[in-house]
């Protein structure tokens, strides 16, 4: 079991150029009023191993911004963000990732790479769906065992994402790692079947734990 709890508060810009204030003013607009309407959260959090955390709200709604706390509290050798691994240019998918390559390409077929052209290249010269499969299954061979996904299944097309979806469920169930994930996409939500959903959008994130009944009291 893993628990936070976390304050997080968005940023105010405040380096406004000429054309920017003329912007406020042109519609009733000015630096205090958007302060107010900065993001601010604190949030209790508690996931057990298995589990997947759903963070969701609308854009804007400061999803990346509790992630980003969120993943700051983790214990250091126990979290990986998938957005966070790079992207080799000068060797192929198959030679960058580590062991026995039939466990490897089962991972990778996991994570919705299992075309063999797609392996054989760089990572830095795939598509850019491809490229998120790829962190993908680089944060799930990692060995981690707190993952952090922010946008996502954002660059995949509706299959994919079921797909991805579906596999990340079964691989949490069957590893009892952690995911922690946020995006806007709600077409993959019944393969993904989150354990904790964390609502942004209002003026607290509510948290909600789901068991066998639906919401855990």
């Amino acid at each position: 079991m893993v628990e936070f709890q976390v304050e997080c508060v968005g940023g105010v810009f405040r380096d406004f150029g000429p054309r920017a204030l003329e912007l406020m003013r042109f519609f009733g607009m000015n630096i205090e009023g958007l302060a107010r309407r900065t993001v601010r959260y604190g949030v209790s959090l508690r996931l057990e191993a298995g589990q997947i955390c759903w963070i969701t709200g609308p854009s804007g709604a400061g999803k990346s911004l509790l992630l980003n706390a969120l993943y700051a509290q983790a214990p250091a050798g126990e979290r990986i963000r998938v957005d966070a691994i790079g992207l080799e240019r000068n060797a192929a998918v198959i030679d960058c990732v580590d062991g026995p390559l039939n466990e490897t390409l089962a991972v990778l077929s996991c994570a919705g790479l299992s075309d063999v052209p797609c392996l054989l290249r760089p990572p830095a010269l795939l598509s850019e769906g491809q490229q998120w499969r790829y962190r993908l299954a680089r944060a799930l061979l990692s060995g981690r065992g707190l993952i952090f996904v922010d946008e996502f299944c954002a660059s995949l097309d509706e299959t994919s994402a079921l797909v991805a979806a579906w596999h990340l469920r079964r691989m949490a169930d069957r590893t009892g790692r952690i995911f922690v994930l946020a995006g806007c996409r709600e077409d993959m939500l019944g393969e993904l079947s989150p354990d904790v959903l964390v609502v942004t959008g209002g003026r607290e994130a509510e948290v909600i734990y789901q068991n066998g009944d639906g919401i855990e009291p």
